[in-house]
């Protein structure tokens, strides 16, 4: 008997505000690769620039339309940034509680470990900082951070990342 859902075991931890620059587009899921493939981009003119780095590389997703576009931000987290330049902004993570869980293995395994966040959500009485306006869900804040450096590890069934749901108040 095969289970599709992933066993999680997220934990609610207790953020501060995280200061971070980002690149922003609106992309369809299976086209993904349009703002992942910035990331590198952003990373370059940030260690170009004299940005001092504060954690690893993330994407923020601030709607999720799996139908059409959802507008998603490639982000690094940053002690102090430049004055940004062309479409790179400055945004800060907001503070608060957030369900996390550290998912190992290839980025296309995501979908079952969220699927599996929402069930637990469901089952520990937790409401997401989510809005839904016509089928798009509208995040406070939810990331998913690539703990792991694919020039180190480009294995991608390797790979640590981390995602992190904002919890209503």
């Amino acid at each position: 008997m095969s289970n599709h859902t992933q066993e999680v075991r997220p934990v609610v931890v207790e953020r501060d505000e995280q200061l971070y620059a980002y690149v922003r587009g609106s992309v369809r899921m299976d086209a993904f690769a349009l703002i992942a493939d910035r990331l590198p981009e952003l990373i370059n003119w940030l260690a170009g620039n004299g940005a001092e780095f504060a954690g690893a590389p993330f994407f923020r997703f601030n709607t999720i339309d799996m139908e059409g576009e959802s507008v998603v931000e490639a982000g690094m987290p940053v002690v102090s940034a430049p004055e940004p330049e062309g479409d790179i902004g400055l945004a800060v993570l907001p503070p608060g509680r957030y369900a996390t869980v550290t998912h190992v293995g290839h980025p296309d395994q995501l979908a079952g470990v969220v699927t599996a966040m929402h069930e637990w959500a469901g089952r520990e009485g937790l409401e997401w900082d989510m809005t839904v306006v016509d089928g798009v869900e509208h995040w406070a804040c939810r990331t998913e951070t690539y703990k792991t450096d694919p020039r180190v590890e480009p294995d991608m069934s390797k790979w640590e990342i981390e995602l992190a749901f904002r919890l209503a108040d």
